[in-house]
């Protein structure tokens, strides 16, 4: 195959077409909106002078059309001779501002951006949130009383009766003695009746004037204000 044979020079015609038409740079700037320095670059054919290809052949499709020539073919003769396939032959960086498409652009990634922040930052308090009221509350310093497996019975066959009347009072009972195994341990709060059966326990008492007690049936009588601790036997009632 052979080259391409050139038809003209696209400088030369362009600037011999204006000057035929007796014109300057001033008035083509004013009619096709292109500055002087672009025009003279295209009739110079310093093409490297322009932005990108793409500015080059929309400048020297007007500025032709204005000189009263075929835009069309120009375009042509400057893709034929100095663009291969969509790649600019000397590349060089573009003195001019982003098109307000790419500043579009750019704003919407921006704003996608901050969205996503935004949204990761209220999945993150909701996690935490979630997981600070996902943790067990502090057990209050006075609760219900909590019996131990089947040991409160209810009924008047209970030798021991423990019943909340002026307040509550955080109570032991052991069966046997101190080291006894646990019967019941918490706070008998106001209004609270337990009974216990058997005849040995141990009682460890925090607020004995808020507690009647009863054993076999009869009241137990403390005296004081201060902790207690009783040992309960058939025999009777012991101050320890």
């Amino acid at each position: 195959m052979c080259d391409h044979a050139r038809v003209f020079e696209i400088g030369d015609s362009l600037r011999e077409a204006r000057l035929r038409r007796a014109g300057d740079f001033a008035q083509a700037e004013q009619a096709t909106k292109i500055r002087v320095k672009y025009l003279r670059a295209l009739e110079d054919e310093q093409f490297d002078q322009l932005p990108s290809p793409t500015y080059v052949k929309g400048f020297l499709q007007s500025y032709a059309d204005y000189l009263g020539l075929d835009g069309q073919l120009y375009v042509d003769e400057y893709n034929s001779r100095f663009v291969v396939g969509e790649e600019w032959e000397r590349p060089r960086r573009s003195s001019v501002k982003p098109s307000r498409r790419n500043r579009g652009i750019e704003t919407s990634i921006v704003m996608v951006s901050l969205a996503l922040i935004a949204i990761v930052t209220v999945v993150v308090i909701s996690a935490w949130q979630v997981s600070g009221s996902s943790q067990p509350p502090k057990r209050p310093a006075s609760h219900p009383a909590q019996p131990v497996a089947s040991a409160v019975l209810d009924g008047p066959s209970a030798y021991l009766r423990i019943v909340a009347l002026k307040g509550g009072s955080y109570v032991e009972v052991h069966r046997g003695g101190p080291a006894g195994r646990i019967l019941f341990q918490g706070t008998i709060d106001k209004g609270a009746n337990i009974p216990f059966t058997g005849k040995s326990f141990w009682l460890n008492i925090s607020s004995p004037e808020n507690l009647a007690i009863s054993v076999g049936g009869r009241r137990v009588v403390l005296s004081g204000y201060k902790p207690a601790a009783l040992t309960v036997t058939p025999s009777g009632v012991h101050s320890d």
